[in-house]
């Protein structure tokens, strides 16, 4: 069983920052990557940021440059700075894990699983 916290959602002015946090924990042998993903009303769930455990990222368009995604690789937390944020920025955020749960299946690299936070809403109003 995994857990992820998630933390920092809120409301802010267009063109203010917020800064989110998410803690892994829980039956976790090894991390490949963490990410956030976001899902407005009435829209899919979209990836939003993502980095891997080499320190490899990638983001949406629409946030590149605005967003930063940073890990503590020790405390298997990932966060997401955002900034210049925008209306459309709203929505609820989660955070993903795909991780190994045991050494074979990391060995292998096979079975790896995913987990999701609960979601922090954000939202920015103009």
């Amino acid at each position: 069983q995994v857990q992820l916290v998630e933390s920092g959602g809120g409301l802010v002015q267009a063109g203010g920052s917020l800064r989110l946090s998410c803690a892994a924990s829980g039956s976790i042998f090894s991390i490949n990557a963490m990410g956030w993903y976001r899902q407005a009303p009435g829209n899919q769930r979209e990836l939003v940021a993502a980095i891997t455990s080499g320190g490899s990222t990638n983001y949406a368009d629409s946030v590149k440059g605005r967003f930063t995604i940073s890990r503590d690789t020790a405390k298997n937390t990932v966060y997401l700075q955002m900034n210049s944020l925008k209306p459309e920025d709203t929505g609820i955020y989660y955070c993903n894990s795909n991780y190994y749960s045991d050494y074979e299946s990391w060995r292998g690299h096979v079975n790896a699983l995913d987990a999701w936070g609960q979601g922090t809403l954000v939202t920015v109003s103009s």
